[in-house]
């Protein structure tokens, strides 16, 4: 049995094909999934998984390089952005990576899921509790 913190076998297998610089959209339970893209739903009720929870475990097992957020979530969820904010210092941390963070409107935001992998879909309920990862490199 796989020792790490992500057990969802399709999600993870997807980060293990992942290469530099595909990405991988983890969103709240309202985000429009586009055909294309594999969707891996996670959601189960209201806030189970939540996003922050999701992100936590994904960024365990994914090294990034960078992140697109909208930039709604600034004005219209402020707290979500914090949570995301401190998950991704203490992951820069842990990793010594360097991390791009770049904001983008919502619907530009929308349009660019369109090329991920993969959008894994979360039973988060608060508004722009989306992001798209870039997958770095471990080396």
């Amino acid at each position: 049995m796989k020792s790490g913190h992500l057990l969802h076998g399709e999600l993870s297998a997807t980060i293990a094909r992942m290469g530099h610089g595909d990405g991988l959209v983890v969103g709240d339970a309202g985000l429009p999934v586009p055909r294309g893209p594999q969707r891996i739903d996670l959601a189960v009720t209201r806030g189970v998984p939540s996003f922050l929870v999701t992100l936590d475990t994904v960024l365990d097992e994914l090294r990034i390089e960078r992140i697109v957020l909208a930039d709604e979530i600034k004005l219209r969820n402020p707290v979500q952005l914090t949570g995301i904010e401190a998950i991704l210092s203490a992951y820069q941390i842990r990793t010594a990576a360097r991390v791009e963070v770049v904001f983008v409107p919502h619907d530009e935001f929308k349009q660019r899921t369109g090329s991920a992998v993969a959008v894994v879909r979360t039973g988060e309920c608060t508004p722009y509790s989306n992001v798209i990862l870039h997958s770095g490199v471990v080396f």
